[in-house]
């Protein structure tokens, strides 16, 4: 008898042990935990490496190798294919950007597309399987003191998470003297550097916020912009126009209150694809292709990488009844950089009175971008100047522009032709001492976009050989 109750209670104390060694693992196992596992497959870590020039600040393309500079920062996976968004300012100039994972993968990232003034960048990797596209919430319905959780390679320390709560609201931050911030996201969660370009995330691991800065001197103060801010720029970012020079035409707007997340048609540009397939004002998409659409980077996503006259399958709700169109995709024919219409961009030949200027004025000899070699500075640019001589004693030479660079953009213009460049040279421009004006240009060497500044020299307009 006593022995029977002896194994009665050994196996009553073991039963209670477990109960609780059970209750202990799910209490551990909190909305916090499962939202960082959810997000951070798809947080990369961002490293980067730059030249700090030492030769001279003017001179952006002195060849002495300067000393190196390693920034650091964090970006999120938008699609699977590769292509992530992080902070303009963690890229901006540097001339290798490095990817980790939590995984341990790594690869090296470029530059596909930037926007300056809401300090985002579009960069890509060529991964080697598909990536986990981070899961987005929306910024609309964020409430004061909800917990939040920010995700990012602080300091360099990878991965790092840090948990908070959503502080205050709409936050107006001048960050600089060049940048200048709005409607940001304050949290209490801790940002440091090399968080920027990382997700700010809720307790259902979706992103609502892309972290971006930290108050100087302050404990606990930092800032995060609003995801339903960020995702319409990612949609510019991502825009097939100017990555794939493809054509859709669709005018949309996103709409999201709460868990309402939709993208409804505006419109559709006159003989476009969309205006073609039968898009209407109001329409609702709900798919394209493969990709489940709530906005505008999902709609961009669908026909990213797809060329011209690929027909991709759209479900849309119009009056509340599920429709199917199809739009086949143009070629896209605009430019990216606006040019005044005074100036003809068809090229034509250099001839020896344009071919004096421009080596009296900046130095170069040039001659126009045979239309064969436009695939050098595409999709970005839309042509440019080949650069077949550099004066020695010139502006473009004491700037560094070499012989084979592609001059595409001088001030705010681009250079399709020397027409472009005549009328760019004889606009009124702040004069210099010595009679000189300065005036920034844009070269493609290899894949880079390099620019700087010229200090042109005041030269007369050479006449035509006319008595």
């Amino acid at each position: 008898m006593t022995q029977w109750y002896q194994m009665i209670s050994l196996w009553s104390v073991a039963i209670l042990f477990a109960g609780a060694a059970t209750l202990q693992a799910s209490e551990r196992e909190t909305p916090e935990v499962c939202a960082v596992r959810r997000a951070l497959p798809s947080v990369g870590n961002i490293h980067t490496e730059k030249s700090a020039n030492l030769n001279s600040q003017n001179n952006i393309f002195a060849t002495d190798k300067g000393r190196k500079i390693n920034g650091m920062g964090t970006g999120i996976v938008v699609d699977e294919r590769g292509y992530m968004v992080t902070n303009y300012h963690v890229i901006a100039d540097v001339d290798t950007i490095r990817v980790d994972f939590h995984d341990k993968s790594s690869y090296l990232a470029r530059r596909i597309n930037v926007d300056r003034e809401n300090d985002l960048a579009l960069i890509k990797i060529d991964p080697l399987h598909p990536l986990k596209v981070m899961p987005h919430g929306t910024s609309s319905d964020l409430m004061l003191c909800e917990k939040c959780i920010a995700i990012g390679n602080a300091f360099g320390y990878q991965s790092t998470v840090t948990v908070g709560y959503i502080s205050s609201l709409s936050r107006d931050v001048e960050a600089n003297e060049t940048q200048f911030y709005r409607n940001l996201i304050q949290t209490d969660a801790a940002i440091n550097p090399g968080n920027s370009g990382g997700p700010l995330v809720n307790l259902l691991g979706e992103v609502i916020g892309i972290n971006v800065a930290i108050r100087q001197g302050a404990q606990k103060i930092g800032f995060a912009i609003p995801i339903d801010d960020a995702r319409r720029s990612i949609a510019k970012l991502m825009n097939i126009e100017q990555i794939d020079r493809t054509y859709h035409g669709l005018i949309a707007k996103d709409v999201k209150v709460g868990a309402t997340r939709m993208l409804v048609v505006d419109g559709a540009q006159p003989d476009s694809p969309a205006s073609l397939a039968g898009l209407k004002t109001g329409d609702v998409i709900v798919k394209a292709g493969n990709v489940e659409v709530v906005d505008g980077v999902d709609w961009e996503r669908a026909f990213l990488g797809h060329p011209v006259g690929d027909k991709i399958e759209v479900s849309l709700k119009r009056n509340e009844k599920l429709e199917t169109a199809t739009i086949s995709l143009a070629a896209y024919t605009g430019g990216r950089i606006s040019v005044n219409p005074e100036v003809a961009v068809t090229p034509r030949a250099s001839g020896t009175a344009d071919d004096d200027r421009f080596w009296q004025q900046l130095g170069l000899k040039m001659s126009v971008l045979p239309t064969n070699q436009k695939n050098l500075v595409a999709p970005k640019y839309r042509g440019g100047m080949r650069v077949s001589d550099v004066r020695t004693d010139g502006p473009a030479a004491a700037n560094g522009i070499q012989k084979g660079d592609i001059l595409v953009g001088l001030d705010k213009w681009e250079t399709l032709s020397t027409d472009n460049v005549n009328w760019i040279l004889s606009q009124q421009q702040p004069q210099l001492t010595d009679g000189q004006i300065s005036m920034k240009f844009y070269v493609i060497r290899g894949q880079e976009t390099r620019y700087g500044y010229l200090a042109v020299t005041l030269a007369p307009r050479i006449a035509s050989s006319q008595n």
